[in-house]
């Protein structure tokens, strides 16, 4: 799937999850494994609320941030010892392809 807008997650991901293989899901937050992954393991965690990048929230976001921050530790704790290591990444500005707050957490070398 060819995608061109810059909100993947609003537009696309939370529309519709059942064809998702996910590792979290509450009322603010979805953990899925990447439809696209850039390594062999490869997991992003979004919250449910459009929030557009991690320095551009709001003090009533604190809540869904604090869950997203436990499942993104829950997640690479995991990851981290099923592979022996784990990064966590998110990006900003620019870097930001999709203009939604997201986190991955992966493990290995690069796919591509």
């Amino acid at each position: 799937m060819e995608y061109t807008g810059n909100d993947f997650y609003c537009d696309v991901a939370l529309k519709d999850t059942s064809m998702l293989k996910k590792e979290y899901d509450s009322e603010n937050i979805l953990a899925y494994h990447h439809t696209r992954p850039s390594w062999p393991v490869h997991i992003v965690i979004v919250p449910k609320k459009h929030i557009s990048s991690f320095t551009n929230r709001e003090k009533g976001d604190d809540v869904i941030i604090s869950e997203m921050l436990e499942v993104i530790r829950t997640i690479a704790k995991k990851v981290e010892k099923e592979e022996g290591a784990a990064r966590i990444l998110t990006n900003l500005g620019k870097y930001q392809d999709s203009k939604h707050l997201h986190f991955h957490v992966s493990s290995g070398d690069a796919l591509r």
